[in-house]
């Protein structure tokens, strides 16, 4: 018998937009090899693998390249297909133990709502070349546990971007990196892009633990408490942002766009 395999879009409630994850309901444990072939097989910015543990589930999420830390749009993913598939009830939480400690999820109508946790920034300087890589004048630079946070003067520059990947990939051991404004429009609070070649992803489309630290960041400057964020890729997502001490909780919607069946042993 194969093994399910699903593709989601996550953080839209349109299929095609959003950001794809892969996610591979496993009976149990697989070795790293394996789940890191099904993720250069599957070529999305995640895959996610889940299997039942204790008293909720073991979550792993792979890039083409290499396992990462932290997922948000391939744990909405995973929320999601849960429920979908009945492994929980419509009224479950979902747990999961990760490499990041305990992550929630719990469903409100037909959004998902994940409890991370914060991942403030700090300033630090610039990185020499990263203004050139990024192809934008940062008007602010910042560094988080996991990626540098570069905010720029605008939306339209957020938007206007076309980084030198190739360079952007040299510059630093960081996952990966954040570009952000303010927004004009009215409908979200902040726009951002998110970038991480080293990671074998060169553009994201939505990026859920981005917004760990997006959404101190912006809570600080326009004093809120909750935020909509839009990633302005070319797939864009809406991604919902609550603060609540050292925890952030993202929300966002997804689709099932894929069901299958993994026959590879």
């Amino acid at each position: 018998m194969g093994v399910q395999l699903f593709q989601v879009d996550a953080f839209t409630d349109q299929p095609f937009r959003g950001n794809p994850a892969a996610v591979c309901l496993l009976p149990g444990p697989r070795d790293e090899a394996w789940m890191q072939n099904v993720a250069r097989e599957m070529n999305l910015s995640e895959t996610a693998f889940v299997y039942r543990e204790n008293d909720g589930f073991r979550l792993r999420w792979f890039t083409p390249a290499v396992e990462v830390d932290l997922c948000g749009h391939a744990t909405l993913a995973t929320a999601h297909v849960l429920w979908e598939v009945g492994w929980l009830a419509p009224e479950e939480p979902a747990r999961f133990h990760t490499r990041s400690g305990l992550l929630t999820a719990r469903r409100g109508g037909s959004v998902i709502e994940l409890d991370f946790p914060a991942l403030p920034e700090e300033p630090v300087e610039c990185p020499p070349g990263l203004e050139e890589a990024l192809g934008v004048a940062p008007s602010y630079v910042g560094k988080s546990k996991f990626d540098y946070l570069v905010e720029v003067a605008s939306e339209e520059a957020v938007r206007a971007m076309k980084p030198d990947f190739g360079r952007l990939k040299t510059l630093s051991s960081a996952r990966g990196f954040i570009v952000t404004s303010r927004t004009t429009s009215g409908e979200y609070d902040f726009v951002s892009r998110y970038f991480a070649p080293g990671a074998g992803v060169d553009e994201d489309p939505v990026t859920g633990s981005a917004h760990c630290c997006l959404g101190p960041f912006w809570g600080k400057r326009l004093g809120k408490q909750e935020m909509v964020g839009y990633q302005a890729s070319a797939r864009g997502g809406v991604v919902r942002v609550r603060l609540a001490g050292n925890r952030v909780y993202i929300g966002g919607q997804a689709v099932t766009v894929m069901r299958g069946e993994l026959v590879v042993p």
